[in-house]
């Protein structure tokens, strides 16, 4: 099972075994991941579940959606190059090892 790293304030370092198909919203909701919350459910329409994710798995990604990214300009949190929606990121084998930061004003 891949495995995902989420880096939240203070450096405080979460590694989860995540299934493949399931998002890391899910992964990071169900083992209680500070700062992400997930109001939405998944839908990409409150942002509450913001990461910055590392090089290289950035371009292991696919291009964010449109919604995804209007999501992500409205954000009050600074959005990087990095910047994502956990709930868009779905686990697979070619994402194992991934490392997400959670922004310090979700924390």
């Amino acid at each position: 099972m891949p495995e995902a790293r989420f880096v939240g304030a203070g450096s405080a370092e979460t590694v989860l075994d995540v299934p493949n198909g399931q998002t890391l919203k899910q992964a990071a909701v169900d083992n209680l991941v500070p700062g992400i919350i997930g109001d939405c459910g998944g839908y990409a329409t409150c942002g509450t579940c913001h990461v910055v994710v590392d090089e290289p798995f950035r371009a292991r990604l696919p291009t964010p959606s449109e919604d995804e990214e209007i999501m992500l300009e409205g954000l009050l949190t600074p959005v990087t190059a990095g910047s994502r929606l956990a709930c868009q990121i779905t686990m697979a084998d070619d994402l194992d090892g991934i490392t997400v930061h959670v922004p310090e004003s979700q924390g």
